[in-house]
């Protein structure tokens, strides 16, 4: 799907901007079954993946589909590591999950080395609430000067935050506010031919935006970055 394209993208790009091509020690904070690592690992042979995720069967899928990247079962609010393991931690599309995501930070903030970059994506806007958030089982949305300020609170310094998914913003309103739910609870899914290259198309252009500009307003998405000082 466009989505998790664009998110993976992002990701990327303020990793080699934190860390240049060298090698490093990452980690994936609720890796889910796999995906970043499939799609970011051939391309940086570099980085040196380590994940968790709380649900086996994840875990299972993740270790057959990363070819024996070094998988655990865990939470993120209790992370089966020393401190000053990793050069960077990321965190896509999981703090909303947890209850206590300021624990979660912390641990965070723990596991890095000192210089080391955290990189986390959260849903954004309370008021954008829907059966979306119900069929994944969210527990919040957020602000972006929230997550700055979360990020601070668990010790992080040179915190930033910027909105994405800008361009399809209306449509995504539209469709979880005004519209119906669908049957099976959420309209994450890969779409016709023509929409993901019209969503990949937009995606590019944010890109580009933030290349030459810096934070957008506004979007259905946060992606926040920080240091460990």
């Amino acid at each position: 799907m466009w989505y998790f394209r664009a998110l993976h993208a992002h990701i990327e790009r303020e990793l080699l901007g934190a860390c240049g091509g060298r090698a490093i020690a990452l980690l994936d904070a609720g890796c889910g079954t796999g995906g970043l690592i499939r799609r970011l690992g051939p391309r940086r042979p570099g980085w040196r993946w380590t994940a968790v995720d709380v649900e086996p069967l994840a875990c299972g899928l993740a270790r057959e589909r990363t070819n024996g990247a070094d998988i655990r079962e865990a939470t993120v609010t209790a992370l089966p590591f020393g401190d000053a393991t990793f050069d960077a931690v990321v965190s896509a599309d999981v703090l909303y999950h947890v209850d206590d995501d300021t624990a979660a930070l912390r641990e965070f903030w723990r596991v890095l080395r000192p210089g080391g970059v955290v990189v986390i994506n959260v849903p954004a806007y309370r008021w954008l609430w829907s059966y979306h958030d119900l069929a994944v089982q969210a527990r919040r949305r957020y602000g972006r000067r929230e997550v700055v300020a979360k990020l601070c609170a668990a010790g992080f310094a040179e915190a930033r935050a910027t909105h994405w998914n800008t361009l399809p913003f209306p449509l995504v309103v539209v469709r979880r506010k005004l519209w119906p739910a669908p049957r099976d609870g959420s309209d994450v899914h890969r779409f016709p031919a023509p929409v993901e290259a019209a969503c990949n198309a937009s995606m590019a252009l944010e890109r580009a935006w933030l290349r030459a500009f810096g934070a957008l307003p506004f979007g259905s998405s946060i992606l926040a970055v920080a240091h460990k000082a």
